[in-house]
């Protein structure tokens, strides 16, 4: 029975994830917002609300190891599988945006604070504090930095229906809705699957949550490099994972300061590490290729092998 929960939650986590994503691009495309700033922004931190969700339900019940656990493993998700798949499947993939240049310093200084602020093995009330000023300075960054105008608009069909503030406003409260009890039922199932099985709570957050919380950035990168949008595919991705650490660890830690244990951790915690530097190394190269896909998929293998042995 609590496997049937934890699906129905889950799908409810990421439909009501769904109705927040395509209600916040309406937003954003009627009043003028670019096409880039919309995806690393509003898309970027719409397909991380069920990470946010599930990890403040998780720091509310007093689960640091769920809720630490959901995010390493869904940056190691949205990096090794989404980009993965993304990159083995497009053909091509030029983005105009040089990628490595703008944007390669917000795939390491969210990580590089994760690290310092665990070392003492808790990220307090002000760790997250700071989180929080580290995703207002991405905000910042974005608006200062984006040079696009709004020529191609995320999604033709919704850029072309009439706004309607009413309408707008119902779906997203559905969607917040649907995400948060989700998010409720997705923690109480979980960590009754991992008593029945004896599995750590670490384990259960680092796989199960955080796989079915990266499925957003999966279809929502698809799509986009489906329609010959490689930065926002990219893009997404970056954003995500600066809102994985910045708002989610940081939103959870305001609740309750979460614990982290380094030593029993620190296989995943160097699979992180590596599908950074590994995203790193194919900025700077372009690899958006077959190859590149190869590289990250090696690194999830490794993720699996040990997660699941």
């Amino acid at each position: 029975m609590d496997f049937i929960i934890f699906i129905v939650a889950m799908s409810a986590l990421i439909y009501g994830a769904d109705f927040i994503i395509k209600e916040s691009e309406r937003i954003a495309l009627h009043f003028n917002i670019s096409q880039f700033v919309i995806g690393a922004t509003l898309i970027a931190f719409g397909t991380s609300l069920p990470e946010m969700a599930a990890s403040m339900m998780a720091s509310s019940q007093g689960k640091s190891d769920m809720a630490v656990a959901n995010v390493v493993g869904s940056v190691i998700f949205n990096i090794t599988l989404v980009l993965g798949i993304v990159f083995l499947i497009s053909k091509k993939m030029h983005p105009k945006r040089n990628l490595f240049a703008q944007d390669s310093a917000w795939v390491i200084v969210p990580l590089v604070f994760f690290f310092i602020m665990v070392q003492d093995g808790v990220i307090g009330r002000v760790d997250g504090i700071l989180y929080l000023l580290l995703m207002l300075s991405y905000i910042v960054f974005l608006f200062s930095d984006s040079k696009d105008d709004l020529e191609n608009s995320v999604d033709e069909d919704l850029a072309k229906e009439k706004f309607k503030w009413g309408k707008t406003i119902i779906l997203l409260m559905i969607g917040f809705a649907l995400t948060i009890s989700g998010a409720n039922f997705v923690i109480e199932s979980g960590t009754d699957i991992a008593r029945v099985f004896g599995i750590s709570e670490w384990i259960i957050g680092i796989f199960l949550i955080s796989l079915g919380t990266s499925l957003p950035e999966l279809v929502v990168s698809i799509v986009a490099v489906k329609k010959g949008n490689a930065e926002m595919s990219i893009g997404n991705i970056i954003g995500s994972n600066v809102a994985n650490f910045s708002m989610v660890l940081g939103g959870a830690s305001l609740i309750n300061p979460l614990t982290v244990d380094l030593i029993s951790t620190k296989f995943d915690m160097l699979i992180l590490v590596a599908a950074s530097i590994t995203l790193l190394f194919i900025l700077a190269n372009k690899l958006y290729n077959k190859a590149g896909a190869i590289f990250l998929l090696i690194i999830l293998a490794l993720f699996l092998q040990n997660v699941i042995v």
